[in-house]
């Protein structure tokens, strides 16, 4: 019954990131093709963070209130799929924004509620959360390295029915998971019974400090590939070291059962911003070519653990009943803090250069103290571990 729940979920986080390996490259190139400039672009590209920040939360608390986190998890799935499709059919600048914010709405819950089904049903089951979330970026890089084939298969104008195409297979991995049993009630003795999550020991300094430590990705994220390039690094070479971030990332997904029973949850968040420290201070000085892979490989710390680490977190953080809330409302603030960071990345490139990432080791810097903080404050809560 365990593997068979596991295998469900991982085909659930297959095919999300199978879309989101396909809708960063190919979404742009379709707005192209539809005829919307630069400006226009960017501007229907920012709508999703604008969305997630309002939707997610809403979407998160309503499940948790009406105990239907697989129904809104369904809902949402279905919802994306009509919503991109109608983005699809749409032309000219106006109504393409509008079709597309309905859509990123859709989307924006897909991922915290899954993850918050994930750790429910997976600590039922006595399951870790690294094996299965491996799969989104084993799909992730696979849509990566086949997207150049879609594209020219589809081409520019039809692209986005690739992406539909993803989304439909994940609405269908979403109809295919089981029904979570009820959450049993927190004991009114329990420390976090009735507490709201923002008050739960270490909840806020954990979702500041790893939300400090993905925003860090920002500079990387924006500029790296144009660094890279004026570099004078071929296309081949800067796809591989992308490729060799994710493919780290996935080895520390497949063994995180044991970094976490070894540094626990907010123990392994401040291993993630201490990565990030060590990989943006050595990319601030314009570090040899050569290099840079290695460096690419602490993307296995720098994202992974602080996802890892998060994710572990809240699953024994959250009180009964409210995990999606707190999926919700991290995932919110998250996007909050890299909008920030991405906006902030720009002028520091700008002014700075490489040395932008000096910036970016000091949030990851800032994150990992958070984290230190949140491993005190939940030893000394009696009834949680860290």
């Amino acid at each position: 019954m365990a593997n068979r729940f596991a295998s469900r979920l991982s085909l659930l986080y297959g095919a999300f990131f199978l879309y989101a390996g396909l809708s960063l490259p190919f979404m742009p190139v379709w707005f192209a093709a539809k005829g919307l400039d630069a400006r226009e672009i960017g501007i229907v590209l920012a709508v999703p963070l604008a969305v997630r920040v309002i939707v997610v939360p809403l979407a998160t608390r309503a499940a948790d209130r009406f105990s239907l986190v697989r129904p809104a998890l369904v809902a949402a799935s279905v919802g994306s799929v009509g919503g991109l499709m109608l983005v699809g059919l749409n032309s000219g600048f106006l109504a393409i924004l509008l079709s597309f914010a309905l859509a990123a709405a859709a989307i924006a819950p897909v991922l915290p509620l899954a993850d918050a089904y994930a750790l429910r049903g997976l600590k039922d089951r006595v399951r870790s959360y690294g094996p299965i979330r491996l799969w989104g970026s084993v799909t992730f890089i696979l849509a990566n390295l086949g997207g150049g084939t879609v594209l020219a298969w589809l081409g520019a104008g039809d692209v986005i029915w690739a992406v539909v195409a993803a989304l439909a297979l994940n609405a269908a991995a979403a109809f295919a998971l089981a029904p979570l049993p009820p959450d049993p009630p927190d004991p009114a003795e329990a420390p976090t019974a009735g507490v709201p999550v923002w008050r739960a020991p270490g909840f806020a300094a954990v979702a500041l400090g790893a939300g400090l430590i993905q925003a860090s990705h920002a500079v990387l994220y924006g500029f790296a590939t144009l660094q890279w390039e004026a570099r004078g690094i071929d296309g081949l070479a800067i796809g591989a070291m992308w490729a060799i971030g994710v493919i780290a990332e996935v080895g520390l997904f497949a063994c995180s059962g044991r970094l976490i029973a070894w540094l626990g949850a907010p123990g392994t968040i401040a291993l993630g911003g201490f990565g990030g420290l060590v990989r943006w201070t050595a990319m601030a000085f314009d570090p040899p070519t050569a290099t840079l892979p290695f460096l690419q490989v602490l993307h296995a710390l720098s994202f992974a653990a602080t996802h890892l680490g998060t994710m572990h977190f809240l699953a024994r953080a959250a009180p009964a009943g409210r995990g999606a809330t707190a999926q919700g409302d991290v995932s919110a603030l998250q996007g909050i803090v890299f909008a920030a960071a991405m906006s902030l990345s720009g002028l520091l490139v700008a002014a700075h250069g490489n040395f932008a990432y000096a910036a970016m080791a000091a949030a990851s810097a800032i994150g990992a103290l958070l984290a230190v903080s949140a491993v005190g404050l939940t030893r000394r809560a009696p009834g949680k571990e860290s």
